[in-house]
C-alpha cells in the first residue's frame, strides 16, 4: 500500500513538472518549423541568418523579460530553440566587433533606445531576469558607426521598491 502511494505521488509530481516546461522547450531539434509556429503562434520578429536559414523570435518586451529565439535551417527544420535574454547569451556579444545588426539578430528589438549626445552613444536596453530572481536591464552602447563599444547591466527600476512611486 505504501509503495502504491509513493508511486502515485512521484508520478503526479512528474506530470506536474512536465506541465511546467516552457512551450518552446517542448519542440525538438529537427522538427518542422510549422510545429513550433503551431505551439508559439506566428513569430513577432524574423531575421535572415548567414547560412540561408532564419531566426524566429517571440519577445515579451517591453514589460516582459524573455525572448524565445528559434533557428530554422533553409529547409524549414528547427535547429535550436532557446531563451536569449539571459547572461550567458549577453556575454557572447563582442565589444568592438558586434554591430547593431548583430545585437538585433541575437536579441531582437530592444524595449527602449536612448542617445547620449555628450558621448555619442546610442543605447539599446533589454529587460531580463538574472537566475530567475533579479529583475535587471542589459544595455548595449553603440558608437555613431553602429559598433558595440560597451555593455552594462543595471537593476530594473520598475522592480526597485525605492522607485515604485516614481512611475
Amino acid at each position: 500500500m505504501l509503495n502504491r502511494l509513493a508511486f502515485l505521488i512521484v508520478g503526479t509530481a512528474a506530470l506536474m513538472l512536465a506541465g511546467c516546461t516552457a512551450p518552446h522547450q517542448q519542440v525538438e531539434a529537427g522538427a518542422d518549423q510549422s510545429v513550433l509556429v503551431a505551439r508559439l503562434g506566428p513569430p513577432k520578429e524574423t531575421y535572415d541568418l548567414p547560412n540561408g536559414g532564419k531566426r524566429l523570435m517571440w519577445p515579451t518586451q517591453p514589460m516582459g523579460t524573455t525572448t524565445t529565439a528559434a533557428d530554422i535551417d533553409a529547409s524549414g527544420k528547427v535547429l535550436s530553440v532557446r531563451q536569449v535574454l539571459q547572461d550567458n547569451e549577453f556575454h557572447r556579444a563582442e565589444v568592438g566587433k558586434w554591430t547593431r545588426d548583430d545585437v538585433l539578430v541575437n536579441f531582437g528589438r530592444p524595449f527602449e533606445t536612448s542617445y547620449f549626445k555628450r558621448t555619442s552613444r546610442e543605447v539599446w536596453s533589454y529587460r531580463y531576469l538574472e537566475n530567475n530572481i533579479d529583475h535587471l536591464i542589459y544595455h548595449f552602447y553603440f558608437d555613431d558607426q553602429g559598433v558595440l563599444r560597451q555593455t552594462q547591466r543595471s537593476p530594473d527600476p520598475q522592480f526597485d521598491p525605492s522607485q515604485r512611486n516614481r512611475f
